[in-house]
């Protein structure tokens, strides 16, 4: 690998100019705060949420742990992006308290509810609210369509970041500060302007 400038984006995103060593395009959680992470835009997930959602989403039919995660971030319109870390862990849970059980699907396993799972939910139909619904409910669409096309821009950047040349990844980085730049821009306008 050739020298990395230590402004380049590779340098500073792959935390090596903190001292440490790191994968090229952050730690494979891609953008971290940016995108879902546990720090993200939006409304924040409260402790349970994830386990509630999995509960109403196996109520419809099995699921591998990928699917519960993509169908939270479907249902929520891209607000909310569980990370596996918290959805393996609760989906654990949920088994150790009986409520689901794995089963074999293809190469990996699905999850269902068991019979007292079913009953579970059954019971607490009224208190199980979907998280998802309050989640995309509290953001507008307006900014709900910010971060998703913010998504786009970190995934393509990350793609550049993993597969571009040393001037793709300067010239990536230099539109993404004049995106900054522009955006900061917008902010200081005169709301009478317009």
């Amino acid at each position: 690998m050739s020298a990395c400038p230590v402004d380049s984006p590779w340098f500073v995103m792959s935390g090596r100019g903190r001292g440490r060593p790191g994968p090229r395009f952050g730690r494979a959680r891609g953008f971290g705060p940016f995108f879902g992470g546990p720090r993200g835009f939006g409304p924040r997930a409260r402790r349970g949420d994830v386990r509630t959602a999995a509960l109403l989403l196996l109520a419809d039919g099995p699921l591998n742990g990928y699917q519960v995660m993509q169908e939270i971030e479907r249902r929520s319109d891209g607000v909310w992006r569980p990370s596996p870390g918290s959805v393996y862990p609760a989906l654990a849970q949920l088994e150790d308290e009986g409520l689901i059980h794995a089963e074999a699907a293809g190469e990996g396993r699905a999850f269902a509810l068991t019979e007292a799972g079913r009953a579970y939910v059954e019971q607490r139909g009224s208190e199980l609210r979907a998280p998802w619904e309050e989640m995309s409910g509290s953001v507008d669409s307006d900014v709900g369509g910010l971060f998703r096309e913010l998504r786009r821009v970190g995934m393509a950047a990350a793609q550049i970041g993993q597969a571009g040349s040393s001037d793709q990844i300067g010239r990536a980085g230099r539109v993404l500060a004049d995106a900054r730049r522009a955006l900061y821009a917008l902010l200081a306008e005169d709301q009478d302007d317009e």
